[in-house]
């Protein structure tokens, strides 16, 4: 027992540590100008490069013991590296590099009748924890969107990519030195302790938003247990609908890219809606294109009489987040039923229409409540980078200050600056 207290003792210091060490980083971050932070970012990403055999070293260490665990292939996909994807995470730090810098940035400004004059002034929100499990990329994403806007960072890797993100804060931390910047902006914590979880979500003092990235027991606990703000997503069950108007080549490679460009993302199409007007000319060709790819096909009822090769979904496929070569797939009698079944089993993350009508286009744009909503277009646009970001911290589902792909700039706030001649109010 005495031992148990020793090693709770001893990571709660060492949370507050990197609380305290954050928190001062912030305010000299929340005033850095925007060169500085620029040039921190270019040599973080140039020490990602000068390190890229050793990154990949340490990420097989991580894969190899994921593999040993008996990890699913989606899970060892995300954390996977290899040397075009750690130059993507170079790139993608440069990115954010070029973005403009939103503090500071004037959002809004007005004079009342009494000559008061006001700004709408943009803030970094100070201190930001990432908690986050298999993907090493979020490493860098996260730190790079953080130091852009002006904010510390506390990053916590889960055991699983611990190896391959302490790898990559290292770089993180060689471009803040560089550029003459506290170390301390960006802190990895030093242990895949599971209290250190804990320990986050009860700084509301130090810690001013969380921003969980990985599975749902992990976001689930996050939002159940946090007293910080949360921003976060639950699930990514995301739909594409092909409508009766739609072009059978468009639905075809929409589709395919949606669910097999890569089935691990959040992005990724899990089940897919055909109107029942064109099933009959286009169903098939779009199963062959996604078994010929791998895909494990689990259909409604009338999806399988037009094509046995799909087995028979169940009630839970609908509502079910497979992040795997498996699709579910229902037939639907028009664009109503489609939203229909979206709003009852989606999670209001992404979803797209594929039609060649622009009226049923438009009512599917705007009567579809998620975050991201497409026509014509893959699901797997989900991404920061993709919407010019540079990166994304994730994607919120929520409603409140951040929704959809989360940017340097949703990770500031406002603060309202005023400038009188004196003036009192009666």
């Amino acid at each position: 027992m005495t031992a148990r207290l020793s090693e709770r003792d001893e990571l709660g210091a060492t949370m507050q540590r990197l609380g305290r060490d954050a928190r001062a980083a912030a305010a000299e971050l929340a005033l850095a100008a925007s060169d500085t932070k620029n040039a921190a970012l270019k040599a973080a990403a140039a020490a990602i490069r000068k390190s890229a055999a050793k990154i990949l070293e340490v990420n097989a260490r991580d894969v190899a013991e994921a593999t040993a665990a008996g990890t699913t292939s989606a899970f060892l996909d995300r954390l996977a590296l290899d040397a075009k994807r750690v130059e993507s995470i170079a790139r993608s730090v440069e990115e954010v590099a070029a973005l403009p810098d939103p503090v500071g940035q004037v959002d809004k400004a007005w004079t009342q009748p009494n000559g008061l004059r006001f700004e709408r002034v943009r803030v970094p929100l100070g201190v930001i924890g990432i908690i986050f499990e298999s993907r090493p990329n979020v490493t860098a994403d996260a730190g790079a969107l953080c130091l852009k806007s002006g904010n510390a960072a506390i990053l916590r890797a889960g055991s699983e990519s611990f190896h391959s993100a302490s790898a990559i804060a290292a770089c993180l931390v060689e471009g803040l030195s560089a550029a003459g910047l506290p170390e301390a902006s960006i802190q990895l914590v030093p242990t895949t302790d599971r209290a250190a979880v804990g320990a986050m979500l009860t700084m509301p003092d130090i810690i001013d938003v969380i921003v969980p990235r990985g599975g749902k027991s992990l976001i689930a606990r996050v939002q159940a247990e946090s007293r910080v703000p949360v921003i976060a997503h639950l699930d990514g069950l995301c739909h594409t609908y092909v409508d009766g108007a739609a072009d059978l080549a468009m639905a075809r490679q929409v589709s395919l890219n949606a669910k097999m460009r890569r089935t691990g993302v959040c992005g990724a199409t899990e089940t897919l809606l055909i109107d029942r007007c064109c099933a009959a000319t286009h169903l098939t060709p779009i199963l062959d294109d996604l078994i010929a790819a791998g895909c494990e096909i689990r259909g409604c009822a009338e999806t399988r009489a037009l094509d046995p090769r799909a087995k028979l979904a169940t009630e839970a496929d609908w509502s079910t987040e497979y992040l795997d070569a498996i699709l579910a797939v229902r037939i639907v009698g028009g664009v109503e039923e489609a939203i229909d079944h979206i709003r009852r089993y989606g999670s209001q993350h992404t979803d797209a229409i594929v039609t060649e009508d622009k009226a049923t286009a438009e009512r599917f744009l705007s009567r579809i409540d998620s975050a991201i909503v497409l026509w014509n277009a893959s699901t797997q646009f989900a991404d920061g980078g993709e919407f010019g970001f540079g990166a994304e911290i994730g994607i919120s589902t929520g409603k409140l200050h951040a929704r959809g792909p989360v940017g340097a700039e949703h990770l500031t706030s406002w603060k309202y600056v005023v400038r009188g001649d004196g003036q009192t109010r009666p």
